[in-house]
């Protein structure tokens, strides 16, 4: 007789505990469960994205706007900071000038969990209406990868330093050679 009590209590805790099969909860309440729905294909992780800043003056660091279609213009400035989302691995980071050759600079790396933090120091500021460009590839191998194990692009960006670009002085005229 016991038995026979228990029975009606057990699948009415069962039917409360699962829920009915034909209604799926909505609401707050679901917003703690777990599905197996396909995910979005915006969420996942973010690629890896890099901000490149100048310093301008005593006035702090200058954003560059990183476009594809056209080259940014500049203040003179002999400080760039380029920043990753993500930590790099097997990277390099260069400036050149343009005529495509590697620009001396004291360079500097701050690594943390939020990404890379790399500064180039140039020892007198960049000249204006010039063209640079700044390069990050990989330091050995085909490809250089962020800390997720992902393959990045080159980066490849160039930029032009605003104002006129300065006339070379004309080469010192030779005296001519006196006769004897």
């Amino acid at each position: 007789m016991r038995l026979a009590r228990l029975g009606p209590i057990v699948l009415c805790a069962s039917l409360i505990l699962t829920g009915c099969p034909d209604k799926q909860p909505t609401g707050p309440l679901d917003s703690g469960t777990v599905t197996d729905a396909v995910p979005d294909a915006g969420s996942g992780p973010v690629a890896t994205s890099f901000t490149l800043r100048y310093q301008l003056g005593d006035a702090g660091l200058e954003p560059i706007a990183m476009t594809v279609d056209e080259r940014p213009s500049i203040e003179p400035t002999s400080v760039l900071e380029l920043r990753s989302s993500r930590p790099l691995r097997n990277y390099r980071i260069r400036l050149f000038d343009e005529a495509d050759r590697a620009m001396i600079s004291d360079d500097s790396v701050e690594e943390s969990a939020d990404g890379i933090v790399y500064r180039i120091t140039l020892p007198n500021p960049l000249k204006t209406g010039h063209r640079y460009t700044l390069v990050a590839d990989a330091q050995t191998g085909a490809a250089f990868t962020d800390s997720l194990g992902r393959e990045l692009e080159d980066l490849r960006f160039e930029f032009q330093v605003a104002g006129e670009k300065e006339k070379p002085a004309p080469p010192p005229k030779k005296d001519p050679k006196k006769r004897r």
